[in-house]
């Protein structure tokens, strides 16, 4: 009996403190590099509603860049910021290279909000920050694989993941500017 029960008692140990160790993590505990190459830790974010976006430059979902600018612009001061992060995981609509991308969205949509370097978030390659954004025992509420670009996940401002809207919803929907009004309240104290 003892025989049985140590390993059974050590294998409870380590998935315990494996589920007490990923328990404690956060967005703000991953860092991407700026579309540029730069390092860039979500932790600087901290103490901001931040919104995560895979894009891309080639989809129909493209023209969100209008809106998610304007988002941007209009709550930013508030301390609110989103960070586009590109994909080329569907259909190749994201080939070109970071600068590339760079060139793109500052000369046709104008955008300011920071954008990080094209990463994979889906399959083998899946960068860590997106394994952990639909991983079902971390994020229950946001689980799933990621479908499509122009999928945004709603952060608060301690690294919590609010909640999650999917590509066809706008970032200008009343759904997500409420979902944004309501994290920003807060910080307005």
């Amino acid at each position: 009996m003892t025989k049985v029960l140590i390993p059974m008692m050590l294998c409870l140990f380590f998935v315990g403190a494996t589920l007490v160790k990923g328990a404690g993590k956060n967005v703000f505990d991953y860092t991407l590099n700026t579309i540029d190459g730069q390092p860039a830790p979500l932790s600087a974010y901290k103490g901001k509603v931040v919104m995560l976006v895979n894009v891309a430059s080639r989809c129909g979902f493209t023209p969100q860049y209008t809106a998610l600018e304007a988002v941007y612009e209009k709550y930013k001061d508030q301390g609110f910021v989103i960070v586009g992060i590109p994909a080329n995981n569907f259909g190749a609509q994201e080939p070109g290279t970071n600068q590339e991308i760079k060139t793109f969205c500052q000369s046709k949509y104008n955008v300011t909000f920071p954008m990080m370097s094209k990463v994979s978030v889906k399959g083998d390659d899946k960068t860590p920050l997106y394994q952990y954004l639909t991983d079902k025992a971390a994020n229950p509420k946001t689980v799933g694989d990621i479908q499509w670009n122009f999928t945004k996940f709603l952060v608060g401002p301690e690294g919590q993941i609010i909640t999650r809207f999917e590509p066809k919803v706008t970032p200008d929907s009343p759904e997500v500017t409420a979902a944004i009004e309501s994290a920003l309240a807060p910080l307005k104290r």
